[in-house]
């Protein structure tokens, strides 16, 4: 029996150059990139990420603001700082007030669909997703081809069927359609997820610093 290991040896290494080139990417930290519609306008939003916690920094104005959680969705802290006005306030949400949140976030239902398009280079499925609470539906696009932990923005749809890419939902009362533009694995700078330096305040007293 004659065999021809060249070719054997060749046709191993093309599959597995077609498996890598289609091999998941899996992200264990990093930085996630996404734009951000409202009715009030453009933006964006970079959500740095581990396992456990993630930090998601917006800026509006001369403010930047943070809000850190963990995976488990038991702490949530809100930061304030504005340098131009000396101001580094950070708020702890307590357990009852982590529970009113999660009592008023919307309950998603998901239903995957078959239609697919590219998304800022990611390859992505339709599904359609319902709210059981108001019953409204809206669409998300999701991909198989990264995972990453959820984040604040990400983890009302951690059952959509793949790592969600555009989808619509709500901050603060407000309808935001939400893009994923790029993600890394590059490490979060020491010091993302903590508070040292900021005076503590009670959530109310945030609010009230917004007006609200």
């Amino acid at each position: 029996m004659n065999i021809n290991f060249s070719k054997i040896a060749l046709g191993l290494a093309f599959t597995a150059i077609a498996f890598s080139a289609s091999a998941q990417k899996i992200y264990t930290q990093g930085i996630a990139i996404y734009g951000l519609t409202t009715a009030a306008g453009d933006g964006e939003s970079k959500i740095y990420f581990t396992a456990d916690s993630s930090a998601a920094v917006t800026v509006q104005g001369p403010a930047t603001i943070k809000l850190l959680s963990n995976s488990k969705g038991t702490y949530f802290a809100f930061l304030i700082d504005v340098p131009v006005a000396s101001i580094k306030k950070a708020a702890v949400l307590t357990p009852d007030e982590i529970d009113q949140f999660a009592a008023a976030a919307p309950k998603f239902t998901f239903t995957a669909g078959t239609e697919t398009k590219q998304i800022n280079g990611f390859n992505c499925k339709k599904v359609t997703v319902k709210d059981s609470k108001s019953g409204s539906t809206s669409t998300a696009w999701v991909t198989k081809d990264i995972t990453a932990p959820v984040n604040s923005l990400t983890k009302a749809f951690a059952d959509a069927g793949g790592f969600p890419v555009q989808f619509t939902t709500t901050q603060q009362g407000q309808s935001v359609d939400v893009t994923l533009k790029s993600i890394s694995d590059t490490k979060p700078p020491v010091g993302t997820f903590g508070i040292a330096g900021f005076e503590k305040i009670s959530l109310d007293d945030l609010k009230a610093m917004g007006g609200r």
